[in-house]
């Protein structure tokens, strides 16, 4: 069986929330192989996690500079670790920036194709057939065997299942004669999160607001909303451009893309923009006055009414259940 390399993002020795769905992604399609990129002597994401999460072979890559380059060693990891394991029908990478810039750099650098912001997998006789959504989600295409390797990022939230627990056994590959020149990190500025809430982009649980909230202070309604179900917040643009709330909750085109189980859209109209970023959502649900408005066009479940009596009372609702 092939190998599928997968580069795994993590922190303080942690792995990424979509680690898992990467690898399931792989397993879908070969044998799953971890890639990661460490500096000497940290502590890296452990092969026994990974192992439970499906990685046949995690292929360790260190480097004393590792924290402070910007993509490269995780390109040079990802070549190397390809290298030795021979037989690679794909690469698996996340749709963070880091996961597209490396990809697509990796594309370049073995002559394979680079398929972005994928949403679903199948191996066939001939390759790998991938599934897209393109032209801000109005369409969803597939898209058949690409020449060389694939290279693939995943859309998180859209591949459900696990892979099978494997042995991790851990392998590594030197990248200290890889000379790509990349920007390098001088600084860092961390910014302690101060919501308690889940990340919007791995919630399993979304609520958003749009222009139909009307003010600042009356977003505060999708954010009791969001907080009864434990839920994260997110945004149109409009209400993002309208100062209803901080920027990094646009859900859409020019924000974030989502996939969680549920998500909730309060008085947003539903421009194909903001669909995009959502629309791939297991469940869709929509409360706005205008029956007319295209976010019904993409919900499971439509509320026509005025969001400030209807909301308020499925907050009341949602704390009754809980009580």
């Amino acid at each position: 069986m092939s190998h599928v390399l997968v580069l795994i993002e993590h922190a303080n020795g942690q792995p990424a929330a979509s680690t898992g769905e990467l690898l399931a992604t792989a397993a879908r399609l070969g044998e799953p192989a971890a890639v990661v990129v460490t500096a000497p002597g940290a502590t890296a994401v452990s092969a026994e996690r990974l192992g439970e999460l499906g990685a046949a072979t995690v292929f360790v890559a260190s480097l004393p500079n590792a924290d402070s380059l910007v993509v490269t060693p995780q390109v040079a990891a990802l070549h190397a670790a390809a290298l030795a394991a021979g037989d690679v029908s794909a690469v698996i990478v996340g749709n963070s920036i880091d996961g597209r810039e490396a990809g697509a750099r990796l594309a370049v650098r073995m002559g394979g194709a680079f398929q972005s912001d994928v949403v679903d997998v199948t191996a066939e006789a001939t390759g790998i057939r991938v599934t897209q959504q393109a032209f801000g989600g109005a369409f969803t295409v597939t898209a058949g065997a690409a020449q060389g390797i694939s290279v693939i990022s995943i859309r998180q939230g859209s591949i459900d299942g696990a892979a099978p627990a494997a042995a991790g056994t851990i392998q590594e590959v030197d990248i200290a004669a890889d000379t790509a020149v990349g920007a390098q990190i001088t600084a860092r500025h961390e910014q302690a999160q101060a919501s308690e809430r889940p990340a919007l982009q791995t919630a399993d649980i979304v609520v958003s607001g749009g222009r139909g909230l009307g003010s600042k202070e009356k977003f505060v309604l999708v954010e009791e909303l969001a907080d009864a179900l434990g839920a994260a917040v997110g945004a149109s643009r409009a209400a993002v451009d309208a100062g209803y709330c901080e920027h990094n909750m646009q859900v859409g085109q020019t924000g974030v893309t989502v996939s969680p189980n549920l998500y909730i859209a309060v008085g947003i109209s539903g421009a194909i923009q903001h669909r995009a970023g959502m629309q791939s959502a297991k469940t869709i649900v929509a409360i706005n006055k205008d029956a007319d408005s295209p976010i019904f066009d993409v919900a499971d479940f439509g509320v026509v009414g005025d969001l400030f009596t209807v909301v308020p009372q499925l907050i009341e609702a949602v704390k009754a259940r809980k009580s």
